[in-house]
């Protein structure tokens, strides 16, 4: 009996605990349809009894499938892509497949080690937000995927999920428009990144309606994190500005960042400065004030990645971009001036 406990139960184990044989217990756990459900029932019973669990790899290996998924992202710290992991998880899980999640930390030798890694442990398919934005040789993942993410609407003929960036753009500045923010400055993301552009474009194009000129939009660029946006933020402060400063964040976490730079040099938000943000994570309700974002659907964005993923394995591929809606979500970082409308109000950098 203890050589039993200190050994990992087998499928013997569990035929002699539901008094059946081998293969009738194998059968059973592997759903055949020749077992009955007494028979069946009685081999669930006996192998939770003897804590028996299936070797994935084995069964791998004889049906080609681990029943194991990969997700490569590009920062687990950022709580929006941990929102993603969340969501891909949840429906994994429910599919009964397990996740393997990697961080690329936005470095594309990061990235192609994971992926190598993905291959090696024979995952049936992969996720990925690629980390460059010419991420062209496609061909050498050797296994089914989907993209995420800015990166991914540049390939019109892989399957990809993406948060509808041009609406949430326009759902935020609509929204400055109505407390009587004309012309925000803007905190954007690095120059090499996909999402800058779209960012930048949306914000644009609705200036143009408005008959806005986008020159006089101030604007800093950082690193997608608290302290990038900080330092983005310490910059604007630095700038001649006139009246009231509005800003707008590309991400939730340049947005918290620029709320904090705000307090040290010695200003109030919103009295002061106004800040939205862009991402929706669960932080920006505890900031101080609370963070009025535009929220992306993360948990959302991971599942359907994951829908998508098994028609990729299925051989059953759309080959299309799914675009998901943002929302607005409304705290206490943004000031209400539209009291003073009509008049057109400023960010920072106008002079």
């Amino acid at each position: 009996m203890s050589k039993r406990r200190n050994r990992r139960p087998t499928i013997i184990d569990v035929a002699e605990r539901a008094g059946v044989s081998k293969s009738t217990a194998a059968r059973a756990l592997t759903g055949s349809s020749n077992i009955t459900e007494e028979t069946r029932e009685k081999v669930v019973k006996a192998a939770a009894a003897v804590g028996y669990e299936r070797n994935h790899l084995a069964v791998g290996m004889r049906s080609g499938r681990s029943g194991m998924l990969g997700l490569v992202i590009p920062d687990i710290t950022n709580p929006f892509w941990a929102e993603v992991a969340r969501g891909a998880q949840d429906q994994a899980a429910e599919a009964g497949s397990s996740l393997l999640v990697f961080s690329s930390d936005w470095d594309v030798a990061k990235e192609a080690a994971h992926l190598r890694a993905l291959r090696q442990a024979r995952v049936d398919g992969a996720i990925i937000n690629p980390v460059a934005d010419n991420f062209d040789d496609l061909d050498r993942f050797g296994l089914p995927f989907v993209l995420i993410g800015s990166s991914a609407e540049r390939f019109v003929e892989t399957s990809s999920v993406g948060s509808d960036i041009t609406q949430g753009v326009r759902l935020g500045m609509d929204h400055l428009v109505s407390k009587g923010h004309g012309a925000p400055s803007l905190i954007v993301g690095p120059k090499n990144r996909l999402a800058r552009v779209r960012f930048l474009r949306a914000v644009h194009q609705h200036c143009i309606e408005r008959d806005i000129d986008p020159a006089i939009l101030a604007m800093e660029e950082g690193e997608y994190t608290v302290e990038g946006g900080k330092q983005a933020m310490r910059r604007l402060l630095a700038r001649d500005h006139v009246g009231h400063v509005c800003v707008f964040a590309a991400n939730d976490m340049m947005a918290i960042g620029a709320i904090m730079a705000v307090r040290e040099a010695g200003l109030r938000c919103p009295e002061d400065i106004s800040v939205i943000g862009f991402d929706g994570i669960p932080s920006g309700e505890f900031a101080w004030p609370g963070l009025t974002t535009v929220a992306k659907p993360g948990r959302e964005m991971g599942a359907r990645a994951v829908e998508g993923l098994f028609s990729e394995i299925e051989h059953q591929p759309e080959h299309r971009r799914i675009y998901l809606p943002c929302r607005l979500i409304e705290r206490g970082s943004l000031a209400d001036l539209s009291a003073h409308a009509p008049q057109r109000v400023a960010g920072a950098g106008r002079v």
